[in-house]
């Protein structure tokens, strides 16, 4: 065999080996990529099921949560409708004086009309008679004419204001009459508006009572919305020991300013001790009540008739209607105003004396924080932000943090 046959015999066992190979490796890379490309979909497939699942968690995790939520979007809704309640009340009203001027005009106009009428007829008569000059020229008497000249000067001075006046007239009411048919527009929109508004309301209170009828016939439902309420008193308790803190810093942070001595502090006592008998505490037992209703949550221990959970309330619950004004049972200077997990929007007052008033599920807050107050004044009105059972107000009577039997306090009733 000669050189250059055993060197194409060679390159040819090259290439028959050598394009396997290549094929193999190729085939091995096209593997790897489609497994990458698969264990990337599982991966986020695997992502997406798992942030689910959180959400799915999340949501079981907390049904005040859920109620918070659904309260405020149906708190807000209320008032966004409200104020398109006010709206459609102020162009109502708009809309009646609109009418009235109207009317008002097109009687004026009338009358006005009527005087031109004779007045043109009187003016086809004289034509019909020759005109005026006929009239002016008649007889020799100077005088005469001189008279007959002022007397028709007169009479086409009142001719020319009469028609300005029909001419002002007639353009305020076409004005207005334009105005009230933008006006009734604006009222149709505004009202398709607000009732668009409820509609979402009555949504968002159908899910609110969903969720409260699980809690009321679901054991598990219940159990987690026990817990959480227990949690939710722990938290509002560390809260207003929180503020009075903050409180008693700013008051010793004036005191240094204007270099008081500090006032003697009381010992911290249980509601069973007695206190201090001045300010707030010496109206122990006839403090006005925040509203005229019936209590049907009292304070202290309580056991669900259903499933026998024991529990311990802080205040007590007073059923009345909402829209009921809330006043406050004692003067002092609002703490706090806002929103509270498990109570809705709550108002928190500083009565002194380490005294404070809380008054929890309220539809709308009348009054900011550091605002003073006098008994009596209205600090909002009854709602059921944060309810289970409704509207009704939730009331505390707290002294150095710690809760009191409200009944203790308010007047008898009679």
């Amino acid at each position: 065999m000669t050189r250059l046959a055993t060197t194409a015999l060679v390159g040819l066992l090259v290439l028959t080996t050598a394009v396997p190979a290549l094929a193999q490796r190729r085939g091995k890379a096209g593997d790897l990529n489609d497994t990458q490309r698969d264990l990337r979909e599982t991966k986020k497939r695997l992502g997406e099921e798992r942030a689910k699942a959180a959400e799915a968690r999340q949501r079981e995790a907390s049904v005040l949560a859920e109620l918070e939520a659904i309260d405020r979007r149906l708190t807000e809704k209320r008032k966004q409708v409200a104020a398109l309640d006010g709206r459609i009340q102020k162009v109502q009203s708009e809309i009646v004086r609109l009418k009235v001027d109207i009317s008002r005009l097109e009687t004026r106009r009338t009358g006005q009309e009527d005087v031109l009428g004779r007045r043109l007829r009187a003016l086809y008569k004289l034509r019909e008679e020759g005109g005026v000059l006929p009239l002016l020229f008649s007889g020799d008497d100077p005088l005469t004419r001189a008279t007959r000249l002022r007397h028709l000067t007169t009479l086409a001075t009142v001719d020319a204001r009469l028609i300005r006046e029909y001419r002002v007239v007639s353009e305020g009411l076409g004005e207005r009459q334009a105005t009230l048919e933008v006006r009734q527009g604006e009222l149709a929109a505004l009202r398709a508006e607000a009732e668009a508004g409820r509609a979402e309301a009555d949504r968002e209170g159908a899910k609110r009572l969903v969720v409260l009828a699980r809690v009321k016939n679901e054991r598990t439902y219940h159990d987690r919305m026990v817990g959480e309420l227990s949690e939710a008193a722990k938290r509002l308790e560390a809260f207003v020991r929180e503020l009075q803190e903050r409180q008693r810093a700013l008051e010793e942070k004036q005191r240094r300013l204007a270099k008081v001595p500090p006032p003697a502090r009381n010992r911290v006592a249980p509601p069973d001790v007695a206190v201090p008998r001045s300010g707030f505490a010496a109206l122990r037992g006839r403090l006005l009540w925040p509203v005229a209703g019936k209590v049907v949550g009292e304070y202290g221990a309580q056991i669900h008739p259903r499933f026998g959970t024991k529990t311990f309330r802080n205040g007590i619950d007073i059923d009345v209607a909402q829209g009921t004004n809330i006043v406050a049972v004692y003067a002092g200077r609002v703490l706090y105003t806002g929103w509270f997990r498990g109570y809705g929007n709550l108002i928190i007052v500083d009565h002194g004396g380490s005294y404070y008033t809380l008054y929890a599920h309220a539809a709308e807050v009348k009054v900011k924080e550091g605002d003073d107050i006098v008994q009596g004044q209205t600090i909002g009105t009854v709602g059921d932000t944060g309810s289970l059972q409704g509207p009704r107000l939730y009331f505390e009577v707290r002294y150095e943090g710690k809760p009191q039997d409200p009944e203790q306090w308010l007047q008898p009733r009679g």
